[in-house]
């Protein structure tokens, strides 16, 4: 097992370790929800953990949920989540977050701003000084509207392209069957609040991958003296 997998096993569990019995939760998506999801499953089975209802932001995440006997409900039919746990592309010091490398940051998103409490778990090398700097910003439209958008967006500064597949020919068609622009700013991005308003303005967006005052804990898998810890962070 590779450090960075160590590292992600070691947050997913400290996350699930705040899981209380009757929670309603947020299920995340990402190789690190992945782990999270199986840690959880692993709790139920043993009936450590009881009365338990997930929440799914993705369909990847419903499919391995389903697998491993985790008890689902749609976002449509809660009226509260008690606790969501997700990854993300790219942590600031500010908690600002850039999500939605697995194009599924439409629904992360809902099931973040519905959660009492949001908890972010990520490796070491998701935390940054800026946002996108190294990390595209991926922004969710309408499948008729992506050169529309595109080219407004080029107004903002941004440079964007369509995300290809990398399996089938074409681009990436997500959950809510619409496509991504992934984009890039020469700068990095200033002043992430305005710009995810700024761009969600847009007429033909659906979402963007911003992530602003939405996370409450940072949890953080890393190597210290030569030993897997986790880390949990304050915002500056």
């Amino acid at each position: 097992m590779n450090l960075q997998t160590q590292m992600k096993q070691a947050v997913a569990k400290a996350a699930v370790d705040q899981i209380e019995n009757g929670m309603i939760l947020g299920l995340g998506s990402g190789s690190t929800a992945a782990l999270m999801i199986e840690a959880l499953a692993l709790k139920i089975k043993s009936g450590e953990l009881k009365d338990i209802l997930g929440v799914t932001t993705s369909f990847q995440g419903e499919v391995l949920a389903s697998q491993l006997g985790i008890p689902l409900k749609s976002l449509s039919s809660v009226s509260k989540i008690d606790l969501a746990i997700d990854g993300a592309d790219e942590v600031d010091p500010n908690f600002q977050l850039i999500k939605g490398g697995g194009a599924c940051h439409v629904q992360e998103k809902l099931v973040a701003a519905l959660a009492k409490k949001f908890i972010v778990v990520v490796d070491s090398s998701k935390l940054v000084k800026k946002l996108n700097l190294d990390f595209k910003l991926p922004v969710e439209v309408l499948p008729s509207a992506w050169k529309q958008v595109q080219k407004t967006l080029e107004e903002f500064g941004g440079v964007g392209d369509l995300r290809m597949a990398q399996k089938k020919a074409g681009p990436i068609v997500t959950d809510q069957g619409n496509l991504i622009l992934d984009l890039t700013f020469k700068n990095g991005i200033d002043q992430p609040a305005l710009l995810e308003s700024q761009i969600n303005n847009i007429p033909g967006v659906l979402e963007n991958g911003l992530f602003i005052n939405l996370t409450d804990e940072v949890l953080v898998g890393q190597l210290e003296d030569e030993v897997v810890g986790v880390k949990s962070l304050n915002k500056i």
